[in-house]
């Protein structure tokens, strides 16, 4: 049961979050963040966030709530509920921390992790990701990793129905 609930340790709120920054800042933790649905894990998930993880020392996953999911994505989705996404999230080893945001972008989360380090996927120009602002002005990094090809949520679902 300690293995669970040290997983279950990685899912933060925004006030734990706070706390977990200042400890991490402290110890001059280089911090790495990225967000997205994240609905069905797949292939292309685990290595974009491998990806991602590897460009620093800590990495934090925002990801959208239930209700952030349907805006986007529409009324039948997400697939998986939030507290099953994040726990999937957080038990990969190379996820420091999960933080669920229920905006329609992480523009706010960002603005509270102000990361060293801001990840997009390929399809994404850097100075079209939300937080380039942010992150730029607090002299760090927005970087896009190539996506997995033949890997999506949508293309998996497709297939299924």
């Amino acid at each position: 049961m300690r293995k669970l609930e040290a997983i279950e340790r990685k899912i933060l709120s925004g006030q734990q979050l706070d706390q977990w920054l200042a400890v991490a800042r402290f110890h001059r933790r280089k911090i790495v963040f990225t967000n997205g649905c994240f609905d069905i894990l797949h292939k292309g998930h685990v290595q974009y966030l491998a990806r991602a993880s590897a460009m620093g020392d800590l990495l934090v996953v925002g990801l959208n709530t239930d209700e952030s999911v349907k805006k986007i994505k529409g009324p039948a989705r997400p697939y998986l509920d939030e507290g099953a996404r994040a726990l999937i999230l957080a038990s990969l080893g190379f996820v420091d921390a999960v933080v669920l945001f229920n905006e329609d972008t992480p523009h706010n989360l960002i603005k509270q992790v102000v990361p060293d380090v801001l990840v997009k996927g390929g399809d994404y120009k850097p100075q079209e990701i939300v937080g380039y602002d942010v992150v730029t002005q607090h002299g760090g990094k927005v970087v896009t990793v190539d996506l997995t090809e033949g890997y999506s949520s949508s293309g998996i679902l497709g297939k299924i129905t």
